[in-house]
């Protein structure tokens, strides 16, 4: 019998270990030098044995004021709330919505809020359009442009419907029913698209994810003082650096005991869905705390470490969500209904992807992956796992892919 050199032999294994080795590193994200990329804890973490983290959002200066405030953007996840429920309204064949109301909603412009919280929301400056892919501090008029074209095209379609007649098929905006379950009944475009998906998780994209991700932990931001109270004698006792963080953490959730409550909408809701899977809940609920309480010692190194989980995070909740609504369209195939209700929440949290920082996917690879579902009456299988392929390819997912 044949026998290798043992230099064959040697390469082969030396192969075999490489091609099997997982990065190894510090894989505890509440360590001082955690590695998002590590596999493998090599038992490196360091921690700061001074930073107390509290295991509730809740911070407070040396007289016990409270210094966490996030009151702005608890007005917008209302506002946005408020607009789904007119939203869904239309589902039913019959009901319709106002252009003019869903556009002051976006606006904030003479509407009054239900405000149930009493968040102070009727005569507020707050609103979710100045907010709108405002990475920069100011909004991009043509992507607001684009939310208000879908309120505009929504509320025309619902006029169109009658009682007890939908009329929503392929080429004609209206109301479908599913079949499977009469129940589920969705208001979509002449191609498939629903509605109120676009508008409700692309301003989770286009407002939220922005800015958390590229506005509020990004450098202008976080590079302010942290020195000072911005005027304690107003009841304003965080500095201006604790303020931003405290914004970026409103824009998730605005539940202090999180991930105890407010998993009940917006990216507090699917990253809770994730959790299973990813601990997606509880380690973005960590970093946000680790980081304020580090803000609040001066430690940025600490901070840094923070802002990179949440946005790494954050992006994977992101993706892992549209696979999640990828399987589901697969698993509603033959359900008009069900499939493009599935298929609007999977292109919609794909679209989010580019408004996170230095996302995986830029935006022209996001419109490309969108263009290959196409038309959701005329979709294919192929199609589909097309862009879920992509998706798992991009993100790691292959262990959990058909899990999500």
């Amino acid at each position: 019998m044949n026998k290798l050199p043992i230099t064959t032999l040697l390469l082969a294994i030396c192969l075999v270990l490489f091609s099997c080795k997982k990065e190894e590193g510090c894989a505890d994200s509440t360590a001082i030098n955690f590695n998002i990329e590590a596999e493998v804890d090599d038992g490196s973490c360091v921690y700061d044995q001074t930073l107390s983290v509290p295991s509730t959002y809740s911070f407070t200066d040396g007289n016990g004021n409270s210094t966490v405030s996030f009151n702005g953007q608890a007005q917008r996840l209302e506002m946005l709330s408020e607009m789904v429920v007119l939203m869904k309204t239309a589902n039913t064949s019959g009901v319709s919505v106002d252009t003019q109301m869903l556009l002051d909603m976006y606006a904030n412009d003479s509407h009054i809020w239900n405000d149930i919280d009493e968040l102070g929301m009727n005569g507020s400056s707050k609103n979710l359009k100045s907010k709108t892919a405002a990475s920069t501090g100011s909004a991009d008029p043509a992507i607001q442009a684009v939310f208000e074209q879908a309120m505009t095209a929504m509320a025309a379609a619902s006029q169109s419907t009658q009682v007890d007649n939908p009329n929503g098929e392929s080429g004609q905006a209206g109301v479908v029913v599913s079949t499977s379950n009469p129940e589920k009944r969705y208001l979509f475009d002449e191609h498939g698209s629903e509605y109120t998906q676009r508008i409700e998780k692309g301003l989770m994209g286009a407002v939220m994810m922005n800015q958390i991700s590229s506005w509020y932990l990004a450098d202008d931001q976080m590079n302010v003082d942290n020195t000072a109270a911005v005027d304690a004698p107003a009841g304003k006792h965080y500095t201006q650096m604790e303020h931003h963080w405290d914004e970026a953490y409103g824009y998730f959730t605005t539940a202090t005991e999180y991930p105890m409550n407010g998993t009940d909408r917006f990216w507090g809701k699917y990253a809770n869905g994730r959790e299973e899977l990813l601990s997606s809940a509880t380690t973005i609920s960590s970093a946000f705390r680790t980081g304020r309480a580090a803000i609040a010692t001066g430690d940025l190194d600490t901070r840094d470490v923070q802002i990179g989980i949440i946005r790494f995070e954050l992006e994977q909740v992101a993706a892992a969500s549209a696979v999640h609504y990828l399987n589901e369209a697969m698993s509603n195939l033959v359900d008009p209904a069900l499939r493009n209700h599935a298929l609007s929440e999977a292109v919609a949290f794909v679209e989010a992807i580019p408004y996170c920082h230095e996302p995986q996917l830029n935006s022209t690879t996001v419109q490309g992956l969108v263009m290959t579902l196409g038309d959701f009456y005329m979709v294919s299988t192929t199609g589909i796992n097309t862009v879920k392929d992509h998706l798992v390819d991009a993100y790691g997912f292959e262990a959990i892919q058909d899990e999500l």
